[in-house]
């Protein structure tokens, strides 16, 4: 949750409820995230933007909600972003999973008229951009934010440990491209070393956000 003077925004929206997907056994879950969100203080009738980083299963789930028998925006005042490029190759896959997630989780917010496709480095505003960063998926992005002064990065699956800092070549076997993937890491890590911008691991476990530091002939990872 990235909360500015002007807005409310939500980056990635995990793996939702009542979805029985591989990544979880084939279980639906039955999570308490909208009862958590609300006790920040921003129910998710305040939601102003949902930025998905990718769309994969665990970024989209709760871009919708079970009402009934059908699948219902769960941020219905917001503008869900998803990347153009992003959304045309996803759109066209034949993977059977994907296209399940495609049709509870993306369709229903186009067909709610609540979908704005941006581009990779789309400006929200003038403290929160999208960055390119594309190697995991096609049209992936990470999520930039300054303000006062200071920098964070919210990284999405550019990441998915701590220790692809120290070795940005380690790659996951779910990196569409791997070799763009590696690229992209070593870029952003570098333009990253000894700066004052607070990275975000999306799926780094607690604490979750440190800085990048040099460390001989490459970098590590300081909460």
């Amino acid at each position: 949750l990235v909360q500015t003077r002007d807005f409310n925004l939500l980056v990635d929206t995990c793996v939702g409820n009542d979805k029985p997907r591989k990544i979880t056994a084939n279980q639906a879950l039955n999570t308490e995230f909208l009862h958590d969100l609300a006790a920040t203080g921003c129910d998710r009738e305040a939601i102003n933007y949902v930025v998905c980083t990718h769309l994969h299963v665990d970024h989209v789930g709760w871009n919708t909600m079970k009402v009934g028998d059908t699948w219902q925006p769960s941020f219905p005042n917001a503008r869900y972003l998803l990347g153009r490029e992003e959304y045309q190759y996803w759109s066209k896959s034949e993977s059977e999973d994907q296209i399940s997630v495609i049709e509870d989780s993306v369709t229903p917010i186009f067909e709610a008229g609540l979908v704005d496709l941006v581009e990779t480095d789309h400006r929200i505003s003038d403290e929160v951009q999208l960055i390119p960063t594309a190697g995991h998926t096609p049209g992936h992005v990470s999520v930039a934010i300054e303000s006062k002064g200071e920098k964070a990065l919210i990284t999405g699956d550019m990441m998915h440990h701590p220790c692809q800092i120290a070795r940005p070549h380690w790659t996951v076997s779910f990196d569409e491209d791997q070799e763009a993937a590696t690229r992209c890491r070593q870029n952003v890590l570098k333009e990253l070393a000894d700066t004052p911008t607070l990275v975000i691991g999306t799926h780094f476990a607690t604490p979750t956000a440190g800085k990048v530091v040099s460390d001989e002939d490459s970098y590590r990872f300081d909460f």
